[in-house]
């Protein structure tokens, strides 16, 4: 197991130190382990986009992830981190990255265009 795997691993079962262990448990929001989980997210991101099957187990970790911080975050008596733009931005870069791992191209891919609607 590399290291980008085992860092992913250790965040989705939010062990000690974890991004999610801090946000649930001690309801605060650590920088370091959120660029930490940001990482290990988009190299699995990069390294993933042209596999025809994916790992359930995360599969599961971007799902959770995707859904559960903003459910959670969004709570008004959980402290936000600072400023606003920073918070905002964090919530949709895990969204922009769960879309990515499970259609395997971002939104910000060179040529890529949406249809219009």
């Amino acid at each position: 197991m590399d290291e980008i795997t085992k860092v992913l691993r250790r965040e989705f079962d939010a062990e000690e130190e974890s991004f999610l262990l801090r946000l649930r448990g001690d309801l605060e929001w650590d920088r370091a382990a959120f660029t930490r989980l940001e990482q290990a997210m988009r190299a699995t991101c990069e390294r993933s986009q042209t596999d025809d099957k994916l790992d359930r187990w995360v599969a599961e970790g971007f799902y959770e992830v995707a859904t559960w911080v903003p459910s959670w975050t969004s709570h008004p008596n959980l402290p936000k981190p600072a400023p606003d733009a920073y918070f905002e931005d964090c919530i949709e870069r895990i969204r922009d990255l769960a879309n990515w791992y499970f259609r395997g191209w971002h939104d910000y891919s060179e040529g890529h265009v949406w249809a219009d609607l």
